[in-house]
């Protein structure tokens, strides 16, 4: 966040603000179960469509790791009505922009176009929701495609590889322990058959969400979905078993040992989202924790390792209080040259004592609050971003309508609720904690220091 602590003071004070949300949202539901989400933007004469499908790397189980992502990957290679690549072509030819992404909970589809182009992509995405051709031959040829995004994303990039064995080992049976892409081996174990299964099993109206965001009309919108989706045959969908995470019992440690030019840490403590928190306050309080500690160049963690200490050259907080399953607190850090990983996380684990033992202050609560709230203004000036916001909450099963509680429970946490939480879950018997060791880069090898990604594009 960027924005100066006083243009977001007086962001805080406008009376409109506390209003904004999802009030506007108009919500339909098709007789085939498909649930369509309308929100009206007229400040420019365009319009963000998205599909999002209740199936993610979450969902699969052993041997199918990252077979919702190969599945994203075929849903481009054509229907009985439309060949391969045509579907990406007559999005162009109408001025248009798409692509699609996959991540743990959800598999999405999106265009953006002038208005009266909506019914192109309605049509195009009502034929492959049902009729989409698995060929073998494309099948083969964008399975390499997928091992070659693979080796270029993780494995030659230390960070992003160093954080998926993070993973591994910080859930010891839940299905975030499984990388979005999927292992190698599995990759290459797929066959046709298990493409058909999947998309026959969650590729269904009755799975999906449609949402509109643009210069539309919600009445319109309705009709070009009951015209195009209406007649699409709902499925009997498999019921999801429950794949609790077990508990956790002590410090989780690990080395990783890659070819690199800096070293690495990254931490991770076992914390609810907001569907399963024991209390509704308390993912709102990890929010603001996160802010405290990785909220904008004033936060703890810019302030007083990167600057004051100089212990860090980066460091960084997530936290993702929407996660369908219960998630991780994380911290990443680089060292600065001539500093130890260790004495780095010493640093981070003093920090996190701090907020245990001394309640925030008010003035540092009010900043952080004000940074979030400007950032949510902020956001809304995408329509992508108001769309993606609406078919993630419906999409992970906490309805979009959640949206418009964010900022007042922000608003509403206190200080000593961001104790609370601190003390109760950023405990060590819930940490898990991975070093990369750097070994030496030898050869022709490239080496690409970037942060891992959530969910893969294709």
């Amino acid at each position: 966040m960027k924005t100066s602590v006083k243009i977001a003071w007086l962001l805080l004070g406008l009376p409109w603000l506390a209003a904004a949300g999802q009030a506007d949202v108009h919500e339909f539901k098709l007789d085939n179960g498909l649930k369509v989400l309308v929100k009206e933007d007229h400040r420019a004469p365009v319009v963000v469509s998205q599909v999002w499908y209740k199936v993610g790397s979450s969902y699969e189980h052993d041997g199918i790791t990252g077979i919702s992502h190969m599945l994203e990957h075929m849903m481009f290679k054509g229907t009985d009505s439309h060949a391969p690549g045509e579907f990406s072509r007559i999005i162009a030819a109408n001025g248009g922009r798409e692509n699609a992404f996959t991540g743990e909970d959800y598999t999405a589809y999106f265009q953006s176009l002038e208005k009266s182009r909506l019914e192109v992509s309605f049509e195009l995405e009502a034929d492959r929701m049902r009729h989409l051709k698995l060929d073998q031959g494309e099948f083969a040829k964008e399975r390499e495609v997928v091992l070659e995004e693979r080796r270029m994303r993780t494995e030659d990039q230390p960070r992003a590889k160093t954080s998926e064995h993070f993973m591994a080992m910080a859930f010891s049976n839940g299905p975030y322990k499984n990388p979005v892409i999927g292992w190698p081996e599995d990759i290459k174990g797929y066959q046709l058959s298990d493409l058909q299964n999947w998309y026959g099993l969650w590729y269904a109206p009755n799975n999906a969400t449609v949402v509109v965001v643009g210069d539309v009309q919600p009445a319109a919108v309705h009709d070009l979905a009951q015209k195009h989706f209406g007649a699409l045959a709902p499925s009997q969908l498999p019921e999801l078993k429950a794949r609790a995470e077990v508990e956790q019992v002590g410090l989780r440690r690990m080395t990783v040992k890659l070819p690199a030019k800096l070293p690495f840490l990254t931490m991770g403590y076992k914390v609810p989202a907001l569907k399963d928190a024991a209390a509704a306050w308390e993912p709102y309080a990890l929010e603001v924790l996160s802010g405290i500690l990785d909220g904008g160049n004033g936060a703890r963690l810019a302030s007083r390792l990167v600057r004051g200490k100089q212990i860090a050259a980066e460091a960084g907080v997530g936290y993702d209080l929407y996660s369908r399953l219960p998630t991780l607190f994380t911290l990443e850090a680089v060292p600065v040259q001539g500093r130890t990983v260790a004495a780095l996380e010493q640093a981070l684990r003093d920090e996190v004592r701090l907020l245990q033992d001394k309640p925030v202050t008010p003035a540092e609560m009010e900043r952080v609050k004000a940074q979030v709230v400007a950032h949510k203004v902020y956001e809304q000036d995408s329509g992508f971003y108001q769309a993606m916001q609406l078919g993630l909450l419906e999409t992970v099963g906490l309805g979009w309508s959640k949206a418009d509680e964010y900022l007042s429970n922000v608003k509403a946490v206190t200080a000593e609720q961001v104790q609370a939480v601190a003390r109760k879950y950023l405990v060590e018997d819930r940490l898990s904690i991975a070093y990369l060791d750097p070994l030496p880069i030898t050869g022709n090898k490239a080496v690409v220091e970037t942060s891992p990604e959530a969910a893969h594009v294709r």
